[in-house]
């Protein structure tokens, strides 16, 4: 299994979810969910998991976790 960490810009409240590669080595997410009781890190999470193809208790916030800015950690098959 390979480690990827992603960073992402979260922009919550949002008319439709999605994950979109900047081509940089940055992400942007755009999440239904407010910012609020860590619902739209659940949303995150799990669009993540969706993207590269893995469980989301494979993936997990390493840093940013109460910000927009956010370091994700990502275990591939």
């Amino acid at each position: 299994m390979a480690t990827r960490i992603i960073e992402v810009q979260v922009k919550p409240n949002a008319r439709v979810s999605e994950l979109v590669d900047n081509g940089d080595g940055t992400w942007t997410a755009r999440l239904k969910s407010p910012p609020v009781d860590g619902k739209a890190n659940e949303e995150l999470i799990a669009l993540v998991a969706r993207r590269f193809g893995c469980a989301k208790a494979e993936v997990g916030i390493k840093t940013g976790a109460s910000g927009r800015k956010k370091r994700l950690v990502v275990q591939e098959k």
